[in-house]
Parts: C-alpha cells; sequence; structure tokens
C-alpha cells in the first residue's frame, strides 16, 4: 500500500503529462530534452518499444533500434519532464509484452508486423454521393 503523500504527488505527475497509448511492439520516435554543458536540445530516438513498466509516476518503457548495424536499448521514464513529445509511427502486431527475442534477431526475422493503414493497406471508403449515380 502506497503512502497518501505519495499517492497525491504520483496523481499530480500524471495530471500534468499527457502521453499517448501505446504497448510493447509499437514504433514510436521519443523526443527528449538533452543537456551538454550549457546548451540544450531536443534530441529523437525512434525504434521498437519492447516493454513497458508500469508503476505509477515512476513508470518506464525501453525503446530499441539499430544504428549502423548495431541493436541499441534505451530507457526512458514514461512521465519525466526531460521526455518532451512521444509519437507512435506504426502500431505493432504482437502476442508479447515483453520482446526481449528481438534481441538475438536480425535482418528480415527481426520486423514487426503492422496493424491497419500503418502496414500501407488501403482502407476501403464507402463511394462518395457526387460519383454514385441516382437511384430510381
Amino acid at each position: 500500500m502506497k503512502n497518501e503523500y505519495l499517492q497525491l504527488v504520483e496523481n499530480r505527475v500524471k495530471k500534468d503529462v499527457e502521453r499517448p497509448q501505446f504497448r510493447a511492439g509499437d514504433t514510436v520516435r521519443v523526443h527528449f530534452l538533452v543537456r551538454e554543458a550549457e546548451k540544450e536540445r531536443i534530441q529523437m530516438f525512434e525504434g521498437h518499444v519492447i516493454r513497458r513498466h508500469e508503476n505509477g509516476a515512476s513508470s518506464t518503457f525501453t525503446v530499441r533500434k539499430i544504428s549502423f548495424g548495431i541493436g541499441v536499448e534505451r530507457i526512458f521514464p514514461l512521465y519525466a519532464p526531460l521526455v518532451k513529445k512521444i509519437e507512435v509511427k506504426e502500431k505493432g502486431e504482437v502476442r508479447r509484452a515483453r520482446l526481449y527475442y528481438l534481441r538475438r534477431l536480425f535482418g528480415k526475422s527481426a520486423r514487426i508486423k503492422t496493424e491497419g493503414v500503418e502496414q500501407g493497406m488501403a482502407v476501403s471508403q464507402p463511394p462518395s454521393p457526387a460519383t454514385t449515380p441516382a437511384a430510381k
């Protein structure tokens, strides 16, 4: 059971920061603030979410990408003020909550299936009334 004060602080932190819904297998681009000496800049890290750890205000998620043939993983705190924005690029279709098996795969075998429109499938739309002949 958490302390009431900790619960109050966590609720305040979660309320101040709005994050998109994503899960393991999704491709995300994380914009985070990097401080180098006296300068600040926003750096992006794009890759697959291989895990989420839900623990209130201290929730984290792990993103994995391949950079110049080498796998790079980074753990981000979900509600940290240094994480400026999270963009969900594609929704992945996976059956697991932890995708650690991707670490030993490479090339085409390391791909994750994507769902719906993000995969490039055309969505059938009903014809517009202007283009259909009037029914008599």
